[in-house]
């Protein structure tokens, strides 16, 4: 989508034809494509068709009643922070008393969004025009532009000294593909410059992937890895806060397991409960700090599963009691899984090579029943264990 197309949905004439194509579905598009195009450009009915497709993606992210008034680019919707974890950031920024932040590398302007709904006041800098764009236009659509001023520029060139703090969200992706990209270092811009950033400013948070090795964490950050709804969205490097400090944010809540600098769990014989630990504890290298709540221990040395004897309520693992185990071996878990009539049949691993849809395949579960394996190691030995979710 080019600038004048964009520019064209602006207009009384754009929003129209937008309202008129929200929820048109893929194979109905060339038929209201032919149609419309009778009576609007066609340069128009294209972007307007384009627009509504990416909408349609954004409501997971955005919800739909703000994601059917924003507009998109589609870098944006694959980059934007999810609004509940936007939201979360925003408040504990508004919680230390920031009151103005300058938000580095803003995209179509979701952390802008959420930061200005917390009463926040907002400069939101990109250098990509389309995004620039499509932030101001949002700020607009959402009643926000009293508090956010989008600014097309190069982040570097910005002097962040007025504001409380700085925001900065790197791009991850590039290349030809617009595959995600791994180095920090190679981050646009890389995440040398954003540290260097965040340390002039008196609080600073730096979005950036949660499979960041913990070895490349500053000593002056505090890390926080954040998931919501059980999925891992993304890690953040917070200045001016508490240095060292690792944490783990489990969304909605927010639920927060803080870093102890506990010694690994110790290893022990399987016991009546299996706890999977959320991601985002895993992420923060956080499980023992899980299994302490739970008096749990180890099934491997190697991999994350907490096992307990006792059913412990805790929002940082989810608890499965283990009804069998034995040793790997799939014509007996298909003999068992016949002899319980498992029909529904949910398969976990860790620490196995074995595809869950192969599993399934070979054992062919069949009757009324539910069930769960896990393929893991206990103690090192290849290993099934048979449960189902414990009552919460």
């Amino acid at each position: 989508m080019n600038d004048v197309s964009f520019a064209s949905l602006l207009t009384p004439e754009g929003h129209a034809l937008l309202d008129e194509v929200r929820g048109t579905e893929p194979a109905q598009e060339l038929a209201v494509a032919t149609r419309l195009r009778r009576t609007h450009p066609a340069e128009l009915v294209s972007a307007a068709l384009g627009q509504a497709r990416l909408r349609q993606r954004a409501a997971a992210k955005f919800g739909a009643e703000d994601a059917e008034r924003m507009f998109f680019t589609p870098n944006g919707v694959e980059q934007s922070t999810r609004t509940t974890v936007a939201t979360h950031r925003a408040e504990r920024l508004r919680a230390l008393g920031v009151r103005s932040v300058a938000d580095l590398c803003s995209g179509i302007g979701g952390d802008a969004i959420a930061l200005a709904r917390a009463g926040i006041r907002v400069l939101a800098v990109d250098r990509d025009p389309a995004a620039a764009a499509a932030a101001r236009a949002n700020a607009d659509a959402l009643g926000l532009s009293g508090l956010i001023e989008v600014r097309e520029a190069d982040v570097t060139e910005v002097d962040t000294a007025p504001y409380d703090a700085v925001f900065v969200d790197p791009a991850r992706r590039g290349g030809r593909a617009g595959g995600r990209i791994f180095d920090p270092e190679a981050y646009s811009p890389p995440l040398s410059w954003a540290v260097g950033a965040a340390l002039k400013a008196p609080l600073a948070a730096l979005k950036i992937a949660p499979g960041i090795p913990h070895e490349t964490v500053p000593a002056e950050a505090e890390a926080e890895w954040i998931s919501d709804g059980g999925d891992v969205k993304e890690a953040v490097l917070w200045f001016g806060t508490e240095p060292g400090l690792v944490r783990a944010t489990l969304l909605p809540g927010p639920r927060v397991l803080r870093g102890r600098g506990l010694p690994d769990p110790s290893v022990r014989p399987v016991g009546r409960y299996l706890y999977e630990p959320d991601g985002a504890v895993i992420r923060a290298h956080l499980v023992a700090e899980a299994a302490d709540e739970l008096d749990g221990g180890l099934l491997d040395e190697t991999i994350a599963y907490i096992t307990a004897d006792s059913l412990r309520p805790t929002p940082y693992a989810t608890a499965y009691e283990i009804t069998d185990r034995l040793p790997f071996n799939v014509k007996k878990l298909k003999a068992l899984l016949r002899e319980r009539e498992v029909g529904v049949l949910t398969v976990k691993k860790r620490g196995s090579a074995v595809e869950p849809e192969e599993l399934r395949r070979k054992v062919r579960p069949q009757g009324p029943h539910a069930a769960t394996v896990f393929l893991t190691r206990v103690a090192g030995a290849p290993t099934m264990l048979l449960g189902h979710p414990a009552p919460a």
